[in-house]
């Protein structure tokens, strides 16, 4: 359910998540990955986000901008709603879609645009970073590399105005966005490009999704071990100091 206020006013989050069709997603973790199996990571990656912020008790609902069928399907499976990207315009026109979308339902909706490739994202470090981000109109939190950005918000009756790609830290902080300084969020800022990138991300411990993936990757042979929390009849490989993140690790067994 989503949070409310003591007047009763819905104050959950609408999440808006853009996806490029597979065939095109990821093309820096091709050396890593192969160019065959990187489609397969991209769509990893975006189900361990979705479902690590459907699992965020401030969430009230996810939108997935995306025109990929089978990503489409599989995201829809896990509850979050699909919005066919119509601008075809490109990453913030994509997500200026989706959050007119959510508004369209739901006029006075806190909106949050969250990059797709968080495959490290836990529920609770999402949390903190929405209640920071609900203290301003609009704020936002850099990448890891504090060059980028990996989330964007906007609270009831204002404009998201995304400006992601390249070095979006510096553009969101000269459009007037507060930016969100946590230090203690590396799995919302760990977005994933490079095979560099992958292995910060599995060091901190990556969602079932990716973890079955892992073994796929280019000389994950050495890095494999065996990981707990897997999906039933699924075998997960990471490297040895990694532990499974996401909604089902966060939960005592048998939760």
């Amino acid at each position: 359910m989503a949070p409310m206020r003591r007047d009763g006013a819905d104050v959950g989050w609408s999440l808006v998540v853009p996806l490029k069709p597979l065939l095109r997603a990821k093309s820096r973790l091709s050396g890593a990955a192969g160019e065959e199996f990187r489609p397969r990571l991209a769509l990893a990656f975006a189900l361990d986000t979705v479902t690590a912020a459907l699992a965020c008790k401030d969430v009230r609902d996810v939108a997935v901008v995306t025109d990929d069928r089978v990503a489409g399907e599989r995201l829809a499976a896990l509850g979050a709603r699909i919005v066919p990207d119509t601008p075809a315009g490109g990453l913030n026109a994509a997500l200026a879609h989706g959050a007119g979308a959510v508004r369209a339902r739901r006029p006075g909706a806190a909106v949050a645009a969250l990059n797709a490739d968080l495959p490290a994202l836990r529920p609770a470090e999402l949390e903190q970073v929405l209640h920071s981000a609900s203290l301003f109109p609009r704020a936002f939190l850099a990448d890891a590399a504090d060059i980028g950005t990996t989330l964007l918000t906007a609270t009831s009756g204002v404009e998201l105005e995304p400006a992601f790609g390249g070095a979006s830290r510096a553009r969101h902080l000269a459009s007037g966005a507060r930016e969100i300084t946590a230090s203690s969020v590396p799995s919302v800022r760990r977005d994933v490009d490079t095979g560099e990138d992958l292995l910060a991300a599995l060091a901190l411990g990556v969602g079932p999704h990716t973890a079955l993936q892992a073994p796929h990757l280019a000389g994950g042979a050495g890095l494999a071990a065996t990981a707990t929390g897997a999906p039933e009849g699924a075998s997960r490989l990471l490297p040895p100091q990694v532990t499974a993140s996401g909604a089902r690790s966060a939960e005592a067994p048998g939760a």
